[in-house]
């Protein structure tokens, strides 16, 4: 397989398929500061377990396509309550909104700097 290079960052290749699957309360963290495991938390939620599921399948298949990247280990694809991604870097978090609110991963990282989402281009 061929690395594709890109100036894009894995992060925003993320945020922008996780829009096209219309996934809500986009949050990206900057963790860099506060720990060695990764630089990057995407969160985001899913209405149901179908979208969740297709919110991961976008995500990951636009950054094998655009980063040729792909994920390290995926956790919680089949339940879709909770579908974690680790990219090395970017760890991608794809809730449920009841799993979301249980877990409350912007309280418990509250530390993390927050990164504010350019709007996109193509919009």
């Amino acid at each position: 397989m061929t690395v594709l290079a890109t100036p894009i960052p894995t992060w925003q290749i993320a945020v922008r398929a996780a829009e096209s699957k219309k996934a809500s309360d986009i949050k990206l963290l900057d963790l860099r500061e506060i720990t060695s495991f990764a630089d990057t938390f995407l969160i985001c939620t899913g209405n149901n377990q179908r979208q969740t599921q297709a919110i991961w399948d976008e995500i990951a298949q636009q950054i094998k396509k655009l980063a040729g990247e792909i994920p390290l280990s995926v956790e919680g694809y089949d339940n879709g309550e909770w579908i974690l991604g680790d990219f090395g870097d970017l760890v991608v978090h794809v809730f449920s909104p009841e799993k979301r609110e249980y877990y409350q991963l912007e309280r418990l990282w509250r530390d993390a700097r927050p990164i504010e989402i350019p709007p996109d281009p193509a919009a």
